[in-house]
């Protein structure tokens, strides 16, 4: 028996083979397979070529495959809403069946069995859940970057542009990431912040220009300065990064009840140096002394879930066995480093 679990994320999408005992025989890689944030085309594109590169690996087809387990933030499977990925799959040969899971039950997967317990996803977006049972019964964010996600990385790189903007329009203060922000955008020169014709520094007109020609999403990308500034201890930086840890912890409080382990995962919360140090501190502070496990993606838990959904029993050696597979095919994929946000815009994408 074959499964694939595939984590399809708002930066990066993760495909892994396994046997029904937990042994990883493949491992692919794409971009965005968020069909939310991405769209379909670039979503189902990324998504079956991560699939097609597990397959390679471990030298087999779709027709061999019995389960998949696709692990995303806010997609509705239900009313044929899964038919942009089952129907392109069953074309190249799978018979098996296609399942949907939450990004978030399969984070919390990927880092402990136990039946209750806390998932908390910072990345491009923020949610957290309660899991009881094997399944989500508590949910609260994750409602997108028009509503919520609150701390995430679009919040806190959307924060970072902002204040870019403030500062040149006159209502914030002074800070590095103006400079930044703009040179990200392409906009760089002395001139950028000279008046144009309507008293305005050219460099806003032009920035609001290329922002708002951008998908909204795509604000994300500003994070990394937010955080090479709080490092340098810029005020307006820590302010934000602040403001981040506090909204998760807000989150974090309204799915909280009994005791139990505690996984987090997001490309954000487990970034090393300020994003780390403040947003893990709430965190922490949240759950107390309560196990803590940080996962660095969801494809060891869609994997766990796929083997579920076969009808196998799960237990802790099977999921260290995933784990340890995973961790092993990375290793030997060093030099096809998983995409990451850009800090350079790019021009001319429109939604």
């Amino acid at each position: 028996m074959l499964v694939i679990g595939v984590d399809a994320g708002g930066t990066s999408t993760r495909a892994v083979l396994a046997t029904g005992e937990g042994r990883v025989v493949g491992f692919g890689r794409g971009g965005s397979g968020n069909p939310t944030s991405s769209g379909i085309p670039a979503a189902l594109a990324e998504v079956r070529g991560a699939i097609a590169g597990a397959l390679a690996a471990g030298g087999a087809s779709l027709s061999e495959v019995s389960e998949i387990v696709v692990a995303m933030a806010g997609h509705d499977a239900r009313g044929g809403a899964s038919d942009w990925i089952l129907e392109p799959l069953k074309e190249n040969g799978f018979a098996g069946a296609l399942w949907f899971e939450s990004d978030l039950l399969a984070m919390y997967a990927s880092g402990a069995v136990a039946p209750v317990g806390y998932g908390v996803v910072c990345g491009t977006g923020a949610s957290a859940v309660r899991v009881e049972g094997g399944r989500i019964v508590a949910t609260a964010d994750g409602l997108g970057w028009l509503l919520g996600d609150r701390g995430s990385g679009f919040w806190i790189g959307r924060a970072g542009a902002a204040a870019a903007v403030a500062e040149l329009d006159g209502l914030g203060p002074a800070t590095v990431l103006t400079p930044r922000v703009l040179q990200a955008a392409g906009i760089a020169g002395e001139g950028a912040l000279s008046r144009g014709s309507d008293g305005r520094p050219v460099g806003l007109e032009q920035l609001i220009r290329v922002l708002y020609a951008q998908r909204p999403v795509q604000l994300a990308a500003f994070a990394p300065l937010v955080f090479d500034a709080a490092e340098e201890q810029d005020p307006v930086a820590e302010r934000i990064l602040q403001e981040a840890g506090e909204q998760l912890a807000q989150t974090i409080e309204l799915v909280q009840a009994a005791p139990g382990p505690v996984v987090v995962g997001g490309s954000i919360v487990s970034r090393p140096g300020a994003p780390q140090r403040v947003l893990r501190a709430h965190v922490t502070a949240a759950f107390g002394d309560q196990p803590f496990v940080l996962v660095d993606s969801g494809a060891a838990g869609a994997t766990m879930l796929a083997l579920r959904h076969a009808g196998l029993r799960v237990d802790e050696r099977t999921l260290a066995r995933v784990r340890a597979g995973i961790g092993e095919a990375m290793r030997a994929r060093v030099p096809l480093a998983d995409p990451a946000p850009h800090t350079t815009i790019p021009q001319g994408d429109t939604p």
